[in-house]
């Protein structure tokens, strides 16, 4: 199997969007392109609102990725989680498109004899440990999320020393919405690690509406940037990448 880079969002929210485009809608476009989208709901005191809550397992199965609700002080370990269980489940997408490939279209892992499949099995965790990773991070600023900011840094911070311990290498990089002159702005552009993010995070001014779908549709226009300056640098060189095939 060729390498590859894996690509996620990792929506971090704590509510209903109430501004611009669907966010379900934007998140089966970004699944149409590759790209995964991983939510996770930040509870506060046993409350989420049941919108919310729907709003986000849609987004999350909308975009093929994984969703979960979680107290502020659990978010560190959740945001691991997440995005590894996420990383996995593409894993065994793409090697479940292989083995339809080569064994014909009823073939999946999970019909394997249990030594074959766990054959497969080391074959994603290898994958998993050796994959390149680009993870974007949409970062809910809006005026209930205050006070859970410096967990979410925390989080992201944690996560960056997690996924750098693999082989693979790692690409974040950090919006969120709303900002302080658009409804989307760009914290932190492609970096390895996480680190500024301390200064970054204490200057931010949480308020207002919450734009998740333009956040989302913003991510994604983020990737193609990315996709596209690789393009010129390598002259055309093809950059493979795992598609979504959940």
């Amino acid at each position: 199997m060729k390498p590859g880079t894996l690509r996620q969002i990792l929506l971090i929210t704590d509510g209903c969007s109430n501004q611009g485009e669907d966010p379900i809608a934007m998140a089966a476009l970004a699944k149409e392109q590759g790209i995964s989208v991983n939510v996770i709901g930040v509870m506060d005191n046993d409350v989420i609102d049941d919108n919310g809550m729907q709003e986000i397992e849609g987004i999350a199965l909308s975009g093929g990725g994984v969703s979960q609700i979680v107290y502020a002080q659990q978010l560190s370990q959740t945001v691991q989680m997440v995005t590894r269980k996420a990383m996995t489940q593409t894993l065994q997408g793409v090697v479940n498109k292989e083995l339809k490939q080569i064994l014909g279209k009823s073939a999946s892992m999970e019909e394997l004899p249990p030594e074959q499949r766990g054959e497969v099995m080391e074959v994603v965790d290898e994958l998993g440990e050796s994959v390149d990773m680009e993870v974007l991070i949409l970062v809910d600023t809006s005026a209930s999320m205050k006070h859970k900011l410096p967990t979410v840094k925390e989080a992201l911070l944690d996560l960056s020393l997690s996924l750098n311990a693999r082989m693979g290498d790692n690409k974040f990089s950090v919006f969120v919405f709303p900002g302080k002159r658009q409804d989307v702005e760009k914290l932190l552009d492609w970096t390895p690690r996480l680190e500024t993010l301390t200064s970054i995070f204490s200057k931010l001014s949480p308020g207002g509406i919450t734009p998740t779908g333009p956040a989302i549709s913003e991510a994604i226009t983020h990737f193609k940037k990315k996709r596209s300056l690789r393009g010129l640098l390598s002259r055309g060189d093809d950059e493979q990448y795992f598609e979504e095939t959940i």
